[in-house]
């Protein structure tokens, strides 16, 4: 038995190293890698964390779309739904792939699928749904996984909800309510917290800055991880008054703390720019007014879904920032201590950054034009653009079993 043991470790050991994997990956069977979520498309890139950033092979997120259509077109309640998040946020499109995660064991990827309304867990190996959990309401939206990997948080944008859930069975291991439209989770404190942003309304025409009262009540939850009781709501409007920016929405969009969590820096509605939170003092200390592309249009009505600057990353120091300047088309890097931006990286309407595997670069998602592109966090310059699926969105660093995708 030791010996089929050790052989089978040699075995996998050898694999990994043909794969390129890190040592430490090559011990527990699994290898890093980046997920690019499809939205438009129904798939997943699976693509190298760093170097070449090359793809290594494409997941369908949707094996069951059949299936989900016809229980959609059969009931007149979703499919009005349906409908809505097509002509509405989809821009026309079915969102069919938002956020997504891999479980520890590497076997699965789990993914929100907004335009359905689940989350599902799709085995890397056959392809197949391994479980599906509905939300509550008609549409599923961000995620965050716990630090330790075994449960998901999810929004449901429509019922004002936060559903926890066990990553390897799909069971619900509670939920709590949130101010309207749930969007970004962020767990803090080695996981001991979770934190929601509820962002509003975000697909009307009432856009003026006279009509904010019509977004709906947007506001920071924050909850206990394990018993999901409420510790503090953070209202963003008090704090932008008190800071002198009465003019800036307070819908807190995509969010990164820095690593020892004192400071939380965030995007807001509309907002060409970034703001500096202080989490002891429970203040806004800073603002950063990032330039304006002289074509964007000065009509809000033509941003998507509200977003004018939509995705933020920050440098494993915690030195530098990486800003997706969506509808200004560009993304660049600030430095956190100066506030003052490098050079502007065009770039498509990206929509989302993370941090590449080898923590040097931001990887940015360019929607309009269908590939993810690597921006080098100590220089501000592109490193390499690679091609994807359809409009992608939301990127995350993944590990996967040695052997388990199909390709």
């Amino acid at each position: 038995m030791r010996k089929r043991r050790l052989l089978a470790t040699v075995l996998v050991t050898c694999l990994a190293a043909a794969l390129g994997s890190a040592p430490a990956a090559a011990e527990d069977g699994l290898r890093q890698v980046l997920f690019v979520g499809n939205n438009w498309e129904g798939t997943a890139d699976v693509i190298a964390p760093s170097g070449d950033y090359a793809k290594i092979a494409r997941v369908n997120m949707v094996p069951d779309k059949d299936e989900r259509l016809t229980e959609i077109y059969l009931n007149p309640i979703k499919l009005a739904f349906f409908l809505g998040i097509r002509n509405g946020v989809g821009e026309g499109h079915d969102q069919l792939v938002d956020d997504l995660y891999t479980t520890p064991d590497g076997r699965a990827v789990v993914a929100s699928r907004p335009s359905f309304a689940d989350v599902v867990s799709i085995d890397l190996a056959t392809g197949r749904v391994n479980w599906r959990f509905p939300v509550s309401g008609f549409r599923s939206d961000h995620m965050a996984v716990s630090p330790d990997g075994r449960s998901i948080a999810v929004s449901a944008s429509t019922s004002n909800t936060v559903h926890v859930l066990d990553i390897e069975t799909g069971r619900q291991r509670g939920s709590f309510k949130t101010g309207d439209k749930p969007h970004e989770n962020t767990y803090t404190d080695g996981g001991r917290y979770l934190w929601n942003s509820s962002i509003g309304e975000v697909n009307t025409a009432l856009d003026a800055p006279w009509q904010d009262f019509t977004k709906g009540d947007r506001r920071l939850t924050v909850v206990d991880a394990t018993t999901f009781q409420q510790v503090k709501v953070i209202d963003m409007r008090e704090r932008l008054d008190a800071f002198g920016r009465g003019d800036l929405s307070d819908a807190v969009r995509p969010v990164a703390f820095t690593p020892d969590e004192s400071k939380l820096y965030f995007q807001v509605s509309f907002f060409n720019g970034l703001l500096e939170y202080d989490v002891a003092t429970d203040r806004i200390t800073r603002s950063k007014t990032l330039p304006k592309n002289p074509a964007t249009s000065e009509d809000r009505t033509t941003w998507v879904n509200d977003s004018r600057h939509h995705g933020l990353s920050m440098s494993p120091a915690g030195d530098k920032l990486c800003v997706a300047g969506t509808m200004d088309d560009y993304a660049t890097i600030v430095d956190r201590a100066s506030l003052r931006e490098a050079q502007l990286v065009t770039a498509a309407k990206p929509y989302w950054a993370t941090v590449s595997g080898d923590g040097r670069h931001c990887v940015i998602s360019e929607s309009g034009s269908d590939q993810v592109t690597a921006i080098d966090f100590a220089t501000g310059a592109k490193v390499k653009s690679v091609p994807v699926g359809d409009h992608p969105q939301r990127i995350r660093i993944g590990h996967v079993r040695t052997g388990s995708l199909r390709g």
